[in-house]
């Protein structure tokens, strides 16, 4: 029995600026943090002649063409496991399509486990590698990679996605204080929607390959926004970040008119009034979790735990995808 885990993430900054369709021209930069929920995997061999997979669904199988889950299909034909007397489980801390990145935190913990059953040892950068090539090139995903990347490292780290494809990865510069006032001020709360994200940034990848002026300009700011964001905290200036969080949200917005609803505005609004400083919405957008930055906690919490929201408390993840059995 091997298990794997691998971590969700908050972005912090510069979201949006990780699309091969921005960064192949003009250069991306992210900062982003794992936490403490987890994307886990199993493999177990067997003893019965067919390959047996349990997520959403259960399939049973007798090769790895048959495969109906793209993303275990093509990472066993990656790692080459053609071994068919194997069991794959997965399981998560939080569900799918709540913007913390889940589908790049599976894409991870499976390679992990796949390259640990094989017995090859695996840097965290080849591996963010392989979960990026697997999801954007072979399955043709618009989306970012600051998901597969932060699952693999770990921590609080800047991504500077540059245009020949490479990716520069170093920890973000902070402050033991930092980090603590950081994990005690920013809460994290369900909206109750559920969406597929790259529906949401399949828009702004259409215009950014069209080289639409208004996106590439909103993507130029929010990118600034990040080197922003990385200068203040790492000054240990928490406020300042929350307020660049709050500039960020509103450009966000700009990108789709399905970023946000009525109900999210309204959630943002009720926030922002008891005690939040400043904050966004997680991921592609359209749903998931609201991040909120406040030094007024409890009264943020009775806020937003009157409007039916519930908070996920979290802490900073610092070993990135890992074998835990």
């Amino acid at each position: 029995m091997i298990i794997t885990r691998s971590p969700l993430r908050i972005s912090i900054a510069g979201g949006g600026t990780d699309l091969p369709s921005y960064y192949k021209d003009h250069e991306g930069f992210v900062i982003s943090a794992s936490i403490d929920k987890y994307v886990y995997v199993a493999v177990h061999q067997t003893v019965v002649d067919y390959l047996i997979l349990k997520y959403s669904e259960i399939e049973k199988i007798k090769s790895v063409d048959e495969i109906k889950h793209p993303i275990i299909r093509e990472a066993m034909k990656l790692v080459n496991v053609s071994n068919i007397n194997l069991e794959i489980t997965s399981f998560a801390d939080v569900p799918a399509g709540t913007g913390l990145g889940s589908s790049g935190t599976f894409t991870c913990a499976l390679l992990k486990a796949l390259h640990t059953y094989k017995k090859n040892l695996i840097h965290p950068k080849e591996l963010a590698e392989q979960a990026a090539h697997i999801e954007i090139d072979l399955l043709k995903e618009p989306i970012g990679k600051q998901d597969q990347y932060i699952s693999a490292y770990g921590g609080i780290t800047t991504f500077k996605f540059c245009k020949d494809d490479s990716v520069v990865a170093k920890p973000l510069g902070i402050s033991e204080e930092t980090l603590y006032n950081l994990e005690d001020n920013l809460l994290l709360f369900f909206t109750g929607y559920s969406r597929k994200s790259s529906s949401i940034l399949k828009e702004q990848d259409t215009k950014s390959k069209a080289h639409d002026q208004s996106m590439i300009d909103n993507l130029h700011y929010v990118k600034e926004l990040g080197y922003k964001s990385q200068r203040v905290l790492e000054s240990g200036d928490t406020i300042a970040f929350a307020e660049l969080m709050n500039e960020h949200w509103k450009y966000k917005k700009q990108r789709s008119g399905i970023m946000s609803n009525p109900n999210i505005d309204k959630w943002y609004d009720i926030a922002m009034k008891n005690g939040a400083v400043g904050g966004k919405l997680i991921g592609g957008g359209g749903g998931g979790f609201l991040l909120m930055y406040t030094n007024e906690n409890q009264k943020l919490r009775h806020a937003m735990a009157h409007e039916g929201l519930k908070e996920v408390r979290f802490k900073f993840d610092f070993q990135g995808t890992s074998v835990v059995l």
